[in-house]
Parts: C-alpha cells; sequence; structure tokens
C-alpha cells in the first residue's frame, strides 16, 4: 500500500452557493467516473438524479437552495476524490466558505458523505423557512474596511430591524445580511461612507445573520442525530477560525455558522500563518481563488474542476 503524503504547507478549500452553474465537472467527469458516482450516491438519499440537474439543469432548479446545496458538496467531493485518485499527496489544511465546510469535514473524514448530503438538504430548507420571502435581503459592500461596515450596520439598524456583517470576504469585500429595509440603508450609508461598490444580491435568504438564529436552533437538532467523528486533516472553522477535534465542537461550530459572520479573509490569514504557501480551490468556479489574490498575493492558488486546472493543481504536490 503507497503512504499517503501531508503536506503542511498546502491547504483544500471548496467554495459555498453562488458558484454552482449547469454543466458544472462535465470535462472532469468524462474521463474520472468517481465524479458521476458521487453525484450517484447523492442521488440515493436525495431522492431526485442530482447529476441530471447538474449536467442539464434548468437553471432555475440548480439554483434553488435546497438544491444548490446538496449539488455543491457533491461537486467538491467528487473534485477532491479526482485528486485522491492521482496522487497520494493530501493537504495539511482544508477549510470551507460557509456551505464548503460541509466538503471539508467529509474531505477530512469526519462525516460520512451521504450522510452530509441529508444535512445540508436540511439546512436548506431551514434556511428557506427560516425568513419569509421579502422580509431579508444580503448586499455586497466593496471599498471599505471591516471596521468601516460594521459601523455602517450599527448606524443602519433600528426600530426592531438588523443588519449585520455576514461575510467577511477579503479586505475590502464584505458581505452584509439582515432585515431588507435595514439592507437598503446601509448600502446609502455605505455610499456615503466611501464604498467603492455597494449592491443588493440576489439571493431569497439573508444568511449568517441573527435572524437565521431560529433555524440553527432547529438545526441543532439535526447534528445532534448526525454521526461526526473526528477529522483526520486540519478543518479551520469560519466562525472561529479554529480547528475542532471533538466531534461537540464540531456540531456547535456548525450551529453558530447559520447565524454568524463567515470569518473567511481571517480563515486564510490563518493558514498562511501557519506555514501555507499554496492553495487548491477545489469545486466549481474561482471565486475564492480570486479571494486569496487579495488576502494572501504571496500565495499561490490552483483550481480543481475540469481537466486542464486538474494537471495544474498537481504540480502543487510535493
Amino acid at each position: 500500500m503507497e503512504v499517503k503524503i501531508t503536506d503542511n504547507n498546502l491547504a483544500f478549500v471548496f467554495p459555498g452557493q453562488g458558484s454552482q452553474a449547469v454543466g458544472m465537472l462535465a470535462g472532469l467527469a468524462e474521463s474520472h467516473p468517481e465524479v458521476e458516482a458521487t453525484f450517484g450516491s447523492a442521488s440515493e438519499v436525495l431522492g431526485y438524479d442530482l447529476w441530471d440537474l447538474v449536467r442539464h439543469g434548468p437553471a432555475e432548479r440548480l439554483n434553488q437552495t435546497v438544491h444548490t446545496q446538496p449539488a455543491m458538496l457533491a461537486a467538491g467531493v467528487a473534485a477532491w476524490r479526482v485528486w485522491c485518485g492521482q496522487t497520494q499527496a493530501r493537504p495539511g489544511w482544508l477549510a470551507g466558505h460557509s456551505l464548503g465546510e460541509y466538503t471539508a469535514l467529509v474531505c477530512a473524514g469526519a462525516m460520512d458523505f451521504q450522510a452530509a448530503v441529508l444535512l445540508v438538504a436540511e439546512r436548506a430548507r431551514l434556511m428557506q423557512e427560516a425568513v419569509p420571502a421579502d422580509v431579508g435581503a444580503m448586499a455586497a459592500i466593496l471599498g471599505l474596511d471591516d471596521a468601516e461596515v460594521v459601523e455602517v450596520c450599527a448606524r443602519a439598524s433600528g426600530d426592531g430591524e438588523i443588519v449585520t456583517a455576514a461575510n467577511f470576504n477579503d479586505p475590502k469585500q464584505i458581505v452584509i445580511a439582515g432585515h431588507k429595509a435595514a439592507v437598503m440603508r446601509a448600502v446609502d450609508l455605505a455610499k456615503e461612507a466611501g464604498a467603492k461598490r455597494a449592491v443588493v444580491l440576489p439571493v431569497s435568504v439573508p444568511s449568517h445573520c441573527p435572524l437565521m438564529q431560529a433555524a440553527a436552533e432547529r438545526f441543532a437538532a439535526t447534528l445532534e442525530a448526525t454521526a461526526i467523528v473526528p477529522p483526520t486533516l486540519a478543518v479551520v472553522h469560519n466562525v472561529d477560525v479554529a480547528t475542532h477535534p471533538e466531534p461537540a465542537a464540531i456540531r456547535a461550530a456548525l450551529a453558530r455558522q447559520l447565524h454568524g459572520a463567515v470569518r473567511w479573509a481571517d480563515s486564510i490569514r490563518h493558514m498562511s500563518q501557519q506555514g501555507v504557501d499554496r492553495f487548491v480551490e477545489c469545486g466549481p468556479g474561482k471565486v475564492l481563488a480570486g479571494l486569496n489574490k487579495r488576502i494572501v498575493p504571496e500565495a499561490k492558488t490552483e483550481n480543481l474542476f475540469d481537466p486542464a486546472s486538474l494537471a495544474k493543481a498537481l504540480e502543487l504536490a510535493p
């Protein structure tokens, strides 16, 4: 048996909702049967053909939260399995943006894949039900630093309406979430404060803010019923930029993530400070690679979603 090589200077990061697209991983699936097999495994527990939805759409159905979350989980795990089939090299660190954290935990051996598929499907359902349509909103603020956005949100909140920072994505890109009216006020205040851009996002669920508190409490029961074991690789969690070997702490971090901010920039900086100088964005799209260029411009980042990107990513292996 070949010995796996853990490279503590290499990290894998997994994208979340928003990176999905009809046809994703099609090129990789042509030469790597584990892609379609992974989606087939997800389909078994979901009760519908997830691979067919990803291949053919329609985009409107794929973009529904309840379908997007299992699809992105399966896509990240499939790409990881392709990597593992090509090399004995394993990253010393894993992290995932929001939903991508579940992918990281599956790839670290902390969760069974099919159990995680059911878990994120329930997460999506609870998130969708938590806030009535047109009550919540999210917006992206570009060009202000963390403290400025936090101040804008504090000024925009009031009269029972709240808005908070939801995703600290990079030094000058922060997503806010909360009640729609408060988000709109924050957008105006951000522009007045000198933001380069402040735009409402086309999403129906105000993720990672206190409006998800009730969903998190309900989700905690589902987490308790899901088997979780200590991960075999270090997973950096969104809410506290920490690794948790204990299953109870992992469950607590996942529940908090629903209503707490995603500290993505801090997570990437933390791994860089531990010596990581190479990152692979494992799964569809290039969102996280773009963020990395602004968070740790000195690091090397490759993608892994098609045959060409796989070949380049493998060059990072020891």
